[in-house]
């Protein structure tokens, strides 16, 4: 949670990253400040995106919801919905995105199916990749997969009511799962590819907008293959290849080419995957990953933050420099969040 939360700071650098395209200038201007090694994260000049306020959203909500100590998904949905209608009072200077606070303007918490919004043709975005990593941290084991599937297909679908919407989702919180599990890098999505048909199993079963959801749901799935196939890790066991040359400029290509509208990471199926290009090229190297994964042109603070939650859980913050977390904008609520989660699931199977 935290170094997901200083990730997301670095790459949103108020804004001034976020919204820039070039590569080369991020670089540039990192380079300028020192690397990434001297980047003070702190308020004013670093805070939080929207990416950050609403992943503690969800968080916060699954703490709230493991403590009552219920088996009612649906009573967690609307809990889930609270947040997010909550959260939205904190988005001054975090650009939240339109899809978001359209999505949780509809949302009525206080009515029995007060988190179903309409299907929304435009809600492929990664607003809701962003914010579900915590739930694979709260079902981390392979025998919660189901469960897993439908809590962050349905927190997505509270503002991002499309399949590249939920479907982005649902890649980061089954890649925190395997983070968890400590599943060999490789074979992660491969393992996404193969939950894509539970996935679209537990929509037609749930039966809202099925033919909307089923006419807009190979798109998440062919770019996915195709991204696999590219790497030549589709088998889920062979070591991905990378270009020879695939500096800052050519991975600027690269990330608009997978790209939905040309800005890499704004997308369900993009973000995610950049995210986990990004891991998988830089091992426990955190300036290879900020390299890879927040300095970019297109939604960085979002791949940074999805690639910042994954690498604290499977390399800790050890590689880390000290001045990049120790001051990052609501790092008690991040912490205290991530070790509720644990201590819930801990609890769970004692």
């Amino acid at each position: 949670m935290l170094l997901g939360g200083a990730a997301d700071a670095i790459g949103y650098y108020h804004g001034a990253w976020e919204f820039q395209q070039s590569s080369v200038k991020i670089h540039r201007d990192a380079k300028k400040m020192g690397g990434i090694a001297a980047l003070d994260v702190r308020q004013p000049k670093w805070i939080v995106s929207d990416d950050t306020v609403m992943h503690l959203a969800t968080a916060e909500a699954i703490v709230e919801y493991g403590k009552l100590g219920i088996d009612d998904l649906k009573k967690l949905y609307l809990i889930v919905a609270k947040h997010y209608v909550v959260c939205m009072t904190d988005m001054t200077g975090r650009a939240p995105g339109l899809t978001c606070c359209i999505g949780a303007a509809h949302l009525k918490p206080d009515e029995p199916d007060g988190y179903i919004i309409n299907f929304d043709s435009s809600g492929g975005g990664c607003g809701a990749a962003m914010r579900t990593m915590c739930v694979g941290m709260y079902f981390p084991k392979p025998e919660q997969l189901e469960s897993l599937v439908a809590v962050s297909i349905e927190c997505a679908r509270m503002t991002h009511n499309h399949p590249t919407g939920y479907l982005g989702s649902l890649a980061t919180a089954l890649f925190t799962s395997y983070a968890i599990q400590a599943k060999a890098l490789n074979s992660w999505g491969a393992g996404l590819i193969e939950t894509l048909n539970l996935a679209w199993q537990y929509v037609k079963n749930e039966g809202r907008d099925v033919e909307k959801n089923e006419a807009n749901l190979s798109y998440f799935r062919n770019a996915w293959t195709k991204y696999l196939n590219l790497r030549g890790i589709a088998d889920g066991k062979s070591s991905p290849v990378f270009p020879e040359n695939f500096g800052v400029e050519e991975r600027d290509e690269f990330y608009k080419k997978i790209s939905y509208n040309g800005r890499g990471g704004a997308s369900g199926h993009d973000a995610p995957m950049i995210a986990y290009d990004a891991l998988l090229a830089s091992g426990s190297s955190w300036k290879e990953l900020s390299d890879r994964a927040l300095f970019h042109g297109g939604d960085n603070d979002s791949t940074g933050h999805i690639a910042g939650v994954w690498y604290g859980i499977l390399y800790g913050i050890r590689d880390v420099p000290v001045v990049n977390y120790q001051n990052v904008e609501y790092r008690n609520r991040l912490e205290a969040a991530g070790e509720n989660i644990f201590n819930l699931v801990e609890n769970l199977f004692d």
